[in-house]
């Protein structure tokens, strides 16, 4: 379990500090990286050029883990993340990641699933839910 959680710290370390320090080292020739809004990323060279590029319009502020759950072959992490993108948007939000592993280690499968920071509640007022009347945010 500690092997698996140094891996993804590793991970999100690499993020905030923008510089790839062995990503094909981490995730299999085969991964299946999948963001919480819908991306899906196949095999280490993809991830490696959509951590490149990426890094090219913006910065991970914060990425930071919670707490961690194993149970055989998987691996869930809950975390917050928050990012500043070169055109002055930022982005903060609570999410979890589903890890599956390969027998050697390496990260297999990734899917994120964000959840909005915005919370209230609808029922407040009453026993009618009253929402709130703005767009819902991208996940």
């Amino acid at each position: 379990m500690e092997q698996r959680e140094e891996t993804i710290r590793r991970w999100f370390d690499m993020w905030l500090r923008g510089e790839d320090l062995g990503i094909r080292s981490i995730f299999s020739q085969n991964t299946v990286y999948i963001e919480s809004w819908g991306p899906a990323y196949h095999g280490a060279d993809e991830i490696c050029h959509w951590f490149t590029e990426w890094n090219t319009r913006g910065k991970v502020l914060t990425w930071e883990i919670k707490q961690f759950f194993h149970r055989d072959s998987q691996t869930v992490v809950e975390w917050f993340f928050h990012n500043r993108m070169n055109d002055g948007r930022e982005e903060a939000f609570d999410g979890l990641s589903l890890v599956k592993w390969t027998a050697d280690g390496k990260i297999a499968f990734l899917q994120e699933f964000g959840c909005n920071l915005e919370r209230y509640d609808p029922y407040a007022d009453g026993p009618v839910p009253k929402f709130q009347d703005k767009a819902a945010l991208w996940f």
